[in-house]
């Protein structure tokens, strides 16, 4: 696989920005490892390589076990994702499928009993933003296999 275009060569200004979100939604309380987990569930069902990828090996750092990753796909049928996980990765689910589901009053009062509404516009701003990585990833052929993730200070201890 070839990358088709090197998007932060190009729009240099843009991808800051988008890493300025970035950081506001890593700093806005959410559980680490349930963004990783929505991340690579919205990339799992866009089919981005690249960012499965990267969340895989950021959901490890994180603490991930190997259990959840690999059976995330069908997450519904299997018991080891927490309630307040559930709404997220159904949230997820509606909100990346968003031309097919119109995200479902259902979904939203499922996530409403389990997040803030605080909450919910923050992991719907993540959402959006994982879509949008994807989007770019796929359509300009980043090529998966070189990222590593970032050191912290629990994932070294």
């Amino acid at each position: 696989m070839q990358p088709r275009i090197d998007y932060r060569k190009f729009a240099q200004q843009p991808v800051k920005l988008l890493y300025e979100i970035e950081k506001y939604v890593a700093a806005s309380g959410l559980d680490h490892k349930l963004l990783q987990l929505v991340k690579m569930r919205a990339s799992q069902i866009n089919g981005c390589a690249f960012c499965l990828d990267m969340h895989s090996l950021d959901a490890r750092a994180a603490g991930e076990t190997e259990q959840r990753l690999y059976t995330l796909d069908a997450w519904r049928e299997t018991p080891f994702f927490s309630e307040r996980e559930r709404a997220a990765l159904a949230w997820t689910e509606a909100v990346t499928r968003v031309s097919d589901t119109h995200v479902p009053d259902e979904v939203f009062e499922d996530v409403k009993r389990q997040f803030s509404e605080k909450e919910i516009v923050d992991l719907t701003l993540a959402l959006g933003m994982i879509n949008l990585w994807n989007r770019m990833a796929i359509s300009l052929r980043a090529v998966p296999g070189h990222y590593r993730p970032v050191k912290t200070s629990s994932a070294s201890s």
